[in-house]
């Protein structure tokens, strides 16, 4: 697949929330193809880790999913080779990091607490309230850390 620019990559992941992807699988699904990653194989691996995990209002989704997408770009195959798996993981934190700058933390529950009301959460419009945004949002500080040398 061609390289796609970071705004048709955004695009393409709040296309995919809006559609009804969790947060998880609109992240991972926009990069899949860029891996050879299938897209039924992306959307059942990341299916259940919407919600912050299964609704668990743990780690983001949407973050989560960056990190699925980072695995595919810089994680190791080789058990042993502890210098490409620390490298990767610093690329996670780094991801993390920025979804914290941004958002104040990288938990579903606490992004959730800081922008819609429980009774937003309840009727199920903290989608667009938030987490579309959040799906951008990472979205884009993903693009910049696979497409950076």
């Amino acid at each position: 697949m061609d390289k796609i620019t970071k705004q048709e990559a955004k695009d393409k992941a709040v296309a995919l929330f809006d559609e009804g992807y969790a947060c998880s699988q609109s992240v991972l699904l926009t990069f899949a193809s860029q891996f050879d990653l299938d897209e039924k194989t992306a959307k059942l691996i990341s299916s259940t880790f919407g919600g912050g995990m299964g609704r668990l209002r743990e780690k983001c989704g949407a973050v989560t999913g960056g990190f699925m997408v980072l695995g595919l770009k810089f994680g190791n195959e080789n058990p042993k080779d502890m210098e490409t798996k620390l490298a990767a993981y610093r690329k996670v934190r780094n991801l993390n990091h920025l979804v914290e700058e941004i958002h104040g933390t990288s938990s579903c529950g606490g992004i959730l607490k800081k922008i819609a009301t429980e009774a937003d959460v309840a009727e199920r419009k903290h989608h667009k309230i938030i987490c579309r945004r959040v799906v951008g949002n990472v979205t884009e500080q993903l693009y910049d850390l696979i497409n950076t040398k």
